[in-house]
């Protein structure tokens, strides 16, 4: 991958996570959330990778099947993409 594409997902990565903490927060104080359309745009954009790993770590979203499996989906669609750009084949 360009550097181009690695720094564009770090940036997003680092974005989504801070979204996804910033709603466990608000979760866990009762202050305002982030939509959960907003949360899986991010992952949209690439920022699924951090959101899949702080699901488990801070015990967010990771009970919410609806939540979860849209987050599953797209995970699953940035590796496969990935595997074809890189022309890897299970």
């Amino acid at each position: 991958m360009s550097q181009y594409v690695i720094l564009y997902l770090g940036v997003v990565n680092v974005l989504s996570g801070i979204l996804f903490s910033w709603d466990k927060r608000g979760a866990k104080n009762g202050f305002r959330r982030v939509p959960e359309i907003r949360l899986h745009l991010f992952e949209l954009m690439g920022g699924v990778f951090i959101n899949w790993i702080l699901m488990y770590t801070i015990h967010h979203k990771n009970k919410k099947f609806s939540y979860y499996a849209v987050t599953y989906l797209l995970l699953f669609l940035w590796i496969a993409v990935i595997m074809y750009r890189k022309n890897i084949f299970l």
